[in-house]
C-alpha cells in the first residue's frame, strides 16, 4: 500500500505562547529556537494580531537578518517595509512580503495605520548552506497576485509551492527549488473533509488560528493558537468545523545543522561570530 494512502499522524502538539518583538510589537511565538530542527527548513512562526494600536504601534525597527528568508503575510492591517537597498514596499491586506536576507539585509517593517486591526503571519524560512551568503533580495506581492481557489465549503490562498487538495491541482504565487515549501490558507465555512497531498520525506505543521481542526485516523483535536508538527509520509487528512481558519506550510527539510544568534541562521558557531563581525564593523551588506 502507498504511504499516501494513509494518513499523516500528530507527532507534536504546541500551544502558541505570547511574546514580545521588535520595539515592543506584541505578538504569539508559535515555534522558534530549540525547536527549529525538527520544522526544517522553517525556522519560526509568529502570529502578531490586534485591535489595539498601542499593540503594535512601536514596529519593528532597523534590524539585521543573515542567512534565511522571511516571508511575511498580512490579513489585515498595513505595514510599511524599508531596506539598505533602497526598497519601500506597503504591505496591506492579503498581501505577501518575500524577503531573502541572503548575505545580509538591514530592514524596518512599521505600521502604516494609527488605529484599527493589525492581523498577519510571519514565517522564517532557511536557506541552504551554499545559498546563505546570496545576495539579498525582497519581493512585495499584492493580494491580487496571489492565487485563491474556491471549494464547496472552503477556499483557499495559495501563498507558495504546488500540491493537490481534495485531488484537484493548487499552485502558489511562489516557488523555491531547494526546499519546495508549501504555503496555504485555509477559510472554511462548514463542517468538512479536507485533504492535501505532502510528498514523502517532507515536514509539514498545521497552526489553527480560529475555530477547530481535527486531524488524521485519531482525530486530534486543534483549536485555535495550536500547531500540530506531523509525521513525514503519507496524505494528509483533516476535518475542519465550520468557520475554522488554519494554516497548512510544508517543506522538503535540508539536514543541515541550524545555529541562531537572534537575527542571524548559518551552520556554525564560527559563520554566527562572522555575522555579529560583520554587522559591527558596516560590512553586513553589500
Amino acid at each position: 500500500m502507498s504511504t499516501q494512502n494513509k494518513p499523516r499522524q500528530v507527532i507534536e502538539k504546541i500551544t502558541a505562547r505570547a511574546a514580545s518583538d521588535g520595539a515592543g510589537v506584541k505578538l504569539l511565538r508559535v515555534f522558534s529556537g530549540p525547536r527549529a530542527e525538527r520544522f526544517d527548513p522553517f525556522l519560526m512562526l509568529d502570529e502578531f494580531g490586534s485591535e489595539s494600536a498601542d499593540d503594535y504601534i512601536a514596529g519593528f525597527p532597523a534590524h539585521p537578518h543573515r542567512g534565511f528568508e522571511t516571508i511575511t503575510y498580512m490579513l489585515a492591517g498595513k505595514m510599511e517595509h524599508q531596506d539598505h537597498m533602497g526598497n519601500v514596499g506597503l504591505l496591506s491586506d492579503g498581501g505577501v512580503q518575500w524577503m531573502t536576507a541572503g548575505r545580509g539585509v538591514i530592514h524596518s517593517e512599521m505600521p502604516k495605520q494609527t488605529q484599527g486591526k493589525m492581523h498577519g503571519f510571519q514565517l522564517w524560512l532557511n536557506l541552504a548552506a551554499e545559498d546563505k551568503m546570496q545576495a539579498a533580495g525582497y519581493q512585495d506581492i499584492p493580494a491580487s497576485e496571489i492565487p485563491n481557489y474556491e471549494f464547496d465549503g472552503f477556499k483557499l490562498t495559495a501563498i507558495a509551492g504546488e500540491t493537490n487538495v481534495n485531488d484537484r491541482a493548487v499552485a502558489g504565487r511562489m516557488q523555491q527549488v531547494k526546499t519546495l515549501p508549501i504555503y496555504l490558507d485555509f477559510e472554511v465555512e462548514e463542517t468538512l473533509d479536507i485533504e492535501v497531498d505532502i510528498a514523502d520525506g517532507f515536514n509539514c505543521f498545521i497552526y489553527c488560528f480560529q475555530g477547530e481542526v481535527k486531524i488524521g485516523a485519531d482525530q486530534t483535536i486543534l483549536a485555535s493558537q495550536n500547531l500540530a508538527r506531523l509525521n513525514q509520509s503519507g496524505k494528509l487528512k483533516l476535518t475542519a468545523a465550520a468557520q475554522s481558519r488554519f494554516l497548512c506550510i510544508a517543506g522538503k527539510p535540508l539536514g543541515e545543522s541550524i545555529v541562531q544568534h537572534g537575527p542571524f541562521v548559518m551552520n556554525s558557531t564560527e559563520e554566527i561570530e562572522q555575522a555579529i563581525k560583520d554587522y559591527q564593523s558596516g560590512t553586513l551588506v553589500d
